[in-house]
């Protein structure tokens, strides 16, 4: 999913909607893709029978869906850890950012108080 980039955020109905829509008309390109390259094979083999040649055609985009399905899947697995981990690499970020900013507070309060502190003492 690709989140922002048609207006609607992620997982909201249009959104899912074109997701869908989008992922089918990459499947039917796929498909078309190993249609035609399976023609080509069976094309330079002219030996082939009408069946042989549907059934090699048949086998050949099965087998390649397959392939490309495992390889899509592969790569949807892999972008899911990286998310985990660049999320995680960011809350660490933060919590030192956090922690940071807490410690540099403190020493301007700190250091505000020792200064009203002297300013009191000096004044009486």
């Amino acid at each position: 999913m690709r989140r922002g980039r048609r207006g609607a955020p992620a997982g909201e109905p249009g959104s899912v909607l074109a997701d869908e829509t989008e992922g089918y008309l990459l499947a039917q390109a796929h498909r078309d893709q190993a249609q035609r390259e399976a023609e080509e094979l069976c094309a330079g083999m002219p030996w082939l029978t009408t069946a042989q040649t549907e059934e090699l055609t048949a086998h050949y985009v099965r087998r390649r869906l397959d392939v490309t399905r495992q390889l899509m899947l592969g790569t949807v697995r892999r972008a899911a850890e990286l998310r985990q981990e660049y999320e995680n690499r960011y809350a660490q970020l933060r919590r030192a950012l956090l922690r940071r900013h807490a410690a540099g507070a403190c020493a301007v309060l700190a250091c505000a108080a020792g200064v009203g502190a002297v300013a009191g003492v000096l004044i009486r």
